[in-house]
């Protein structure tokens, strides 16, 4: 009989770690949960015309490397 799941998932886990990688958790937000996209929407109405937001964006939009990304066509204006 093989090894079992557990044995597997240790060897490999094993590999990784000798591979110098370490495992991190982290929590993010269920976007399976009800009221998120409402929330999302409501936040992002917040900030609607706000000046540091539109200094940001403007700041993520030239520092960001897309270079060889296709645009995708946007479904909401």
């Amino acid at each position: 009989m093989g090894s079992s799941t557990l044995e597997r998932v240790q060897k490999h886990r094993a590999a990784l770690r000798a591979a110098g990688l370490r495992p991190v958790q982290i929590w993010v937000p269920d976007t399976r949960r009800p009221g998120f996209a409402e929330e999302c929407r409501r936040q992002s109405l917040a900030l609607r015309g706000d000046k540091l937001e539109q200094e940001t964006l403007d700041w993520l939009a030239a520092a960001a490397d897309t270079s060889g990304w296709e645009p995708q066509p946007e479904e909401h204006k």
